[in-house]
């Protein structure tokens, strides 16, 4: 068993913007972290990578076991297999 498999999923969420003054997407960040502080790092260091130019992380917590429906389910499994899975989606009005 990896070190991923005993720890729980954490998932922030907030919203990102490609470019300064774009419209927002809402984002949900999936990962194993060792603690709130790392994980948060490595969300706004994830998402930089993927070319977001702005976050704004409002929540974070640690999942209740396995999501029922994609795109979280497949998220969930890479992030228990050690990646960063990041789910963009457009925000309601």
């Amino acid at each position: 068993m990896s070190a991923s498999e005993d720890k729980p999923v954490t998932i922030i969420t907030g919203r990102v913007w490609r470019e300064k003054d774009s419209e927002s997407e809402g984002v949900h960040v999936l990962l194993v972290a060792p603690d709130d502080d790392t994980a948060v790092r490595m969300a706004l260091e994830a998402l930089a990578q993927e070319g977001y130019a702005e976050a704004e992380l409002d929540q974070i917590g640690d999942m209740q076991g396995e999501p029922d429906e994609e795109p979280h389910l497949s998220a969930w499994q890479g992030a228990r297999e050690g990646e960063i899975a990041i789910v963009t989606f457009d925000e309601p009005l």
